[in-house]
């Protein structure tokens, strides 16, 4: 883990880390010490660079994500979800190449609902729920799969993620 100024760039867990397959546990309470992994795991997020991170990708099994899916050409809007929950999913699927900090230079498309609607706290305690669609819905889908030990390598066919899982077991060899 490296400093900068006062936040932390936190260690990324890739694929075949066994950490990455567990179940994340819920939050009962915001803590100071909950406030600063989420601004770690998004100064994190940004430096990979990604637009989401969960709290099990950097070893920590607890239900919080953060993401950020604003462009390049516009200001940054991080959510910082404690406890985040699908309340409603539509029936339209969409289709988005995914990548993952936890899968390195691995892409492949997967099918997910168009639009969701999300329940969380943030880290203030502060209820919200939120729909969304397009990259964001796809982003949130993808986190949260994170807390419940899923990968997204985990929806695609048996052979794309044997091949996926080969060629990151040969990059951690080198490495």
């Amino acid at each position: 883990m490296k400093r900068v100024s006062d936040l932390a760039i936190l260690d990324i867990l890739t694929a075949p880390d066994p950490l990455l397959k567990k179940k994340a546990s819920p939050v009962e309470k915001v803590t100071d010490e909950i406030r600063t992994l989420m601004d770690d795991m998004v100064e994190t997020m940004y430096v990979a660079p990604g637009i989401g991170l969960a709290a099990p990708q950097v070893g920590v099994l607890k239900n919080i994500i953060v993401v950020d899916v604003s462009g390049n050409d516009e200001d940054p809007h991080p959510y910082k979800m404690v406890n985040p929950e699908i309340t409603w999913a539509s029936e339209e699927l969409a289709t988005y190449e995914e990548g993952c900090l936890s899968v390195p230079e691995s892409f492949s498309e997967v099918e997910r609902p168009a639009r969701v609607k999300i329940r969380y706290m943030d880290e203030n305690e502060q209820e919200h729920e939120i729909e969304a669609d397009g990259l964001l819905a796809t982003c949130v889908q993808h986190e949260i799969d994170h807390l419940n030990g899923t990968l997204f390598i985990d929806h695609i066919s048996r052979i794309k993620r044997s091949i996926i899982m080969r060629k990151l077991t040969k990059m951690k060899k080198m490495a």
